[in-house]
């Protein structure tokens, strides 16, 4: 997805949501209205996680909330995309969701491998702010070569999820993204890299469009952001869950 010959892994920073964003008469994104409804939606995301850890620990079927969690969040990214004025209500629905699935996802696998969420949060939480650092201290440069490269392989990523995701129900496995062999290992540190790459991206599209974009944008940003991290998070607990199985 481009704009202006500008690129990013993440769909909340596509064209569709940007074009028209230059009246002048109305007021800009800022950088402190993205960070605070990110810090809010966060809490959110949070909450609901806490809530559904809770009922799992005291004996409460939390199927329904991981998996209406997950389902909910997509459809509301599918809205998103196509209806930008409903952006702010649906991100606050979709962080409320995507914490029932992280809660239940989390309390799974804390049962089996304790204190591996909090493990994960510690890692996710830094590795945001290691990207930050190298992106703002330009370490890291997010050249055209670079954002083609990082939305190539995020797109054979994705590709390869949902095609396991079809397949499964016709009773097919991609066994090296679930078990805990070293292809599987090798294949989530990839992901869990670009996943952290992908932040990059993210931070370079905000800061080009900071005091350019409608101050509504600002939902679209953080729900880009929550996508995200959301994705790092996830992706860094599997990985731990299966170096913990293999050692």
């Amino acid at each position: 997805m481009s704009l202006f010959g500008l690129n990013t892994s993440n769909p909340a920073f596509s064209n569709y949501f940007w074009k028209h964003s230059n009246t002048k008469k109305a007021k800009k994104m800022t950088l402190s209205g993205v960070i605070l409804k990110s810090i809010f939606c966060l809490l959110l995301v949070t909450a609901s996680a806490a809530y559904t850890w809770k009922l799992f620990f005291e004996g409460v079927t939390i199927q329904w909330y991981t998996t209406g969690g997950i389902i909910v969040a997509l459809v509301c990214s599918i809205v998103i995309s196509v209806r930008r004025e409903w952006t702010m209500p649906l991100t606050l629905i979709y962080a409320v969701a995507k914490g029932f699935f992280i809660g239940g996802f989390s309390a799974y696998i804390h049962q089996r491998f304790p204190y591996l969420p909090f493990q994960a949060v510690i890692i996710t939480l830094l590795t945001f702010f290691v990207m930050l650092l190298l992106y703002m201290t330009r370490i890291i440069k997010v050249t055209k070569k670079f954002r083609s490269v990082v939305i190539t392989v995020i797109s054979v990523i994705f590709l390869v999820y949902i095609t396991s995701f079809i397949l499964n129900f016709f009773g097919i496995h991609f066994s090296f993204l679930w078990d805990s062999s070293w292809i599987a290992i090798a294949f989530n540190v990839v992901v869990a890299i670009f996943a952290s790459l992908s932040l990059l991206l993210d931070f370079d599209f905000m800061d080009r469009y900071i005091g350019r974009a409608k101050k509504h944008y600002e939902w679209f940003a953080t729900w880009g952001l929550l996508v995200t991290i959301i994705w790092l998070y996830v992706e860094v607990l599997r990985l731990l869950k299966k170096l913990a199985i293999r050692f």
